[in-house]
């Protein structure tokens, strides 16, 4: 199974490229910052469904660092994008709720099936 979610995290990272360097990007939900937590969410939880040994708060520092080199690529003029450290903000309050409730997730998870 957890080869299906790092399958997923790797198509999910592609389509978070796709959304942040595209000069014309499709708008799912309203308002900027709604797409970068729900990006960022998705991602934190994929991962931990992914590689659920690895501790969270490396998932969180890499999702950080992902989400910083984001915005310093909009930052280039020639990509016609708006760098923002508040989009950075949005990646990271996603990724801190997303972690939680994925890791609390896995812990029930694995309590049931050490009960069961």
């Amino acid at each position: 199974m957890t080869h299906l979610f790092r399958t997923l995290f790797w198509l999910a990272v592609a389509v978070t490229l796709y959304f942040a360097w595209s000069p014309q990007p499709p708008q799912i939900l309203p308002g900027d910052k709604y797409q970068h937590a729900l990006a960022f969410a998705a991602l934190a939880t994929i991962a931990t469904l992914g590689w659920p040994s690895i501790r969270w708060w490396v998932t969180a520092a890499l999702l950080a660092a992902f989400g910083g080199l984001i915005e310093l690529v909009q930052a280039i003029p020639a990509i016609h994008r708006d760098a923002d450290v508040h989009d950075w903000y949005a990646d990271m309050a996603a990724v801190a709720v997303a972690l939680l409730l994925s890791h609390l997730l896995l812990r029930l998870l694995r309590r049931r099936d050490r009960e069961s």
